[in-house]
């Protein structure tokens, strides 16, 4: 693999509403020499497990005020940053990025940490990627919460719309709320 970029810890300190103690797995079968950033939260041996996948342009600290609901029902939290986003590392190439690289990310990820009985929480790339794991790995998923997603197969090119969006992340790497609203809110030509 090419360079791959680190996010050093302490851009992560002092994060509102996130206090929850980083997990690294380095040894994904596929994936060896990348370091995944998860959360593994409540017991290891609880009777549901809820998997939640983040979207693009965020990470896991988009599940900060869900985690506490579901750890007081008594379930097990985990919650990995995809590769580039959030702990994770980060490879420098960007044709690195592919439907599949992220998907078979996630059925390493499954198989390692051996998880059953899995609520899988997606939303946006989350859902696009995870919605394909039922059906891999049904004796692994019991329920689906889905938010603000589609089911996609990784065989489509992705259309101009979307990739226009990603190169205004791309653009504007201090992803501001308010200019994004702005944004989709404005009438043609205001921009």
């Amino acid at each position: 693999m090419s360079r791959v970029l680190r996010t050093p810890e302490e851009r992560f300190e002092h994060l509102p509403s996130y206090a929850f103690e980083p997990r690294y797995v380095e040894d994904l079968v596929g994936y060896e020499g990348l370091r995944c950033h998860y959360i593994d939260l409540g017991p290891k041996d609880a009777e549901q497990t809820y998997l939640c996948l983040h979207g693009q342009p965020t990470w896991l600290y988009l599940y900060r005020r869900m985690v506490p609901t579901f750890l007081e029902s008594g379930a097990r939290v985990i919650a990995p940053d995809f590769f580039g986003f959030g702990r994770s590392d980060k490879p420098a190439d960007q044709g690195v990025y592919t439907f599949n690289f992220h998907r078979n990310m996630l059925l390493a990820f499954l198989t390692h940490l051996d998880l059953t009985k899995v609520t899988l929480v997606c939303q946006d790339w989350g859902g696009i990627l995870g919605l394909t794991l039922p059906m891999e790995t049904p004796h692994r998923i019991s329920r689906l919460l889905v938010m603000n997603t589609a089911l996609g197969t990784g065989d489509v090119p992705l259309g101009d719309g979307f990739l226009a969006w990603r190169q205004w992340c791309r653009d504007n790497p201090d992803l501001s709320p308010g200019k994004l609203l702005s944004r989709a809110f404005s009438t043609p030509g205001s921009r």
